[in-house]
């Protein structure tokens, strides 16, 4: 049974990551056909870096990506400690409603954003254009807040209370032993948040395609129109980079967590 499910897994695993593999070799390929390797070659990303088209989705990709995991991640925290902090029926309603976003549908989220900042920006602002850069902030800025609460809530549990009154009685005020105490608790898992919400907005397509306006394009967006006609070898690198980018964040923090793990068992041992 147990070499039935590892050989099941290492499926599983092989179905999964075969297509990135497929990517990353395409684009060392000094041709354009998929199913033959003509030549390796660092061509495509000599390309890639000499587009200024693309750099310039990609930096607008990567500054909104920061700035909507950064916000998130300062309103999940908040939210999080407030969640904490209520009775265990309240904290029971407002967990429910924090995951309902993230079980649904993308297209449903996208749309009912679009309308309703059509709706904010032609009624009550008088604009025209009211999709902006800023909607498609405050977009993902909406979609990221449940993920950073998920990753924070396990760490305000697993906290120590006691840490906290020992640092009032200590002579701290509520919010010095906040960030003296709490915070430092709690930081592998504001980091782990953090990294998922940009990592979510990065590579986001659906919200963004219903929120997004022609003053700011994500990468995302402009990407999916390069799918209805055959794409540049050079795009092949772009993801390659994003790839490697996401898995060295994922590796990052898997890392924090365990060693968040082991420092807490060594605090049990002593």
């Amino acid at each position: 049974m147990k070499k039935a499910n590892r050989i099941l897994t290492a499926l599983i695993f092989v179905f999964l990551y075969i297509p990135m593999a497929v990517l990353i070799i395409a684009s060392f390929n000094t041709g354009k056909n998929l199913s033959h390797f003509d030549g390796f070659t660092l061509r495509q990303y000599v390309r890639l870096f000499q587009d200024d088209s693309l750099l310039r989705l990609l930096g607008n990709s990567l500054v909104l990506s920061v700035l909507a995991s950064f916000i998130a991640t300062v309103f999940g925290t908040v939210a999080s400690v407030g969640i904490h902090s209520l009775n265990p029926r309240m904290r029971k309603l407002a967990m429910t409603l924090t995951d309902i976003p993230m079980t649904n549908p993308d297209i449903v989220t996208g749309i009912s954003l679009s309308l309703l900042f059509v709706f904010v920006g032609s009624k009550m602002l008088g604009r025209r254009d009211s999709l902006t850069f800023w909607t498609l902030l405050i977009a993902h800025i909406t979609f990221n807040l449940p993920y950073v609460i998920l990753n924070v809530m396990p760490k305000l549990a697993q906290q120590d209370a006691a840490l906290r009154d020992a640092a009032m009685d200590l002579g701290c005020t509520p919010l010095q032993s906040f960030f003296k105490v709490t915070l430092y608790e709690i930081m592998p898992g504001i980091v782990s948040g953090a990294i998922m919400a940009f990592t979510m907005s990065l590579d986001d397509f659906v919200i963004s395609y219903f929120v997004s306006g022609m003053d700011f394009v994500p990468l995302p967006v402009e990407i999916y129109s390069y799918t209805k006609k055959p794409i540049a070898p050079k795009v092949y690198a772009m993801f390659t980079l994003l790839f490697l980018l996401i898995f060295l964040l994922m590796v990052t923090m898997n890392l924090m967590q365990l060693r968040s793990e082991r420092k807490k068992v060594k605090g049990r041992a002593l």
